[in-house]
């Protein structure tokens, strides 16, 4: 991060607890820091493109909008189709985010996961046997990981 000046650092410590809920994010930081919305947009898509922050997105607390059957979907998926496969789970509209990892066989057969938010269990059985229809023959087994409660989820942090 040694590209990052003064103001950035302000900039990253002032947006590290979230943007503040207002129809205007920007420009109330701007107002907090003495900058101007477009100095504080264009210094936040700088950082953005070199890297220094990955994204910027919103997290809702799916627990409080009723979404309490969230589960984590694993699939033991062909090596040779779970990218192309991945990529048609992960547009789908009840899937937040989906992504590869390495197996630890005999323990843990599963490449492909998938998280979905469900209202109860059934409605997230339902979502599961959606996707094994997408995946088909090149899924071998799978499992459904449930949340038992919600962790702190907390955004960029400055690193001393």
């Amino acid at each position: 991060m040694s590209n990052l000046d003064a103001i950035d650092f302000r900039l990253v410590a002032a947006c590290q607890a979230g943007l503040p809920l207002t129809p205007r994010p920007y420009h109330a930081i701007a107002e907090r820091l003495g900058l101007t919305p477009d100095e504080v947009m264009a210094r936040m898509n700088a950082m953005l493109e070199n890297g220094v922050i990955r994204r910027i997105g919103m997290v809702p607390n799916h627990y409080a909008l009723g979404y309490t059957a969230n589960g984590m979907t694993v699939w033991d998926v062909a090596d040779a189709r779970v990218d192309e496969l991945g990529e048609r789970i992960g547009r789908l509209p009840f899937v937040s985010h989906c992504y590869r990892r390495p197996r630890n066989p005999p323990l843990w057969p599963y490449n492909l996961f998938a998280m979905v938010h469900a209202k109860n269990r059934a409605q997230a059985r339902a979502y599961a046997d959606e996707i094994a229809a997408v995946l088909a023959d090149a899924c071998r087994q799978s499992d459904i990981l449930y949340s038992s409660r919600m962790l702190k989820k907390t955004g960029l942090r400055l690193v001393d």
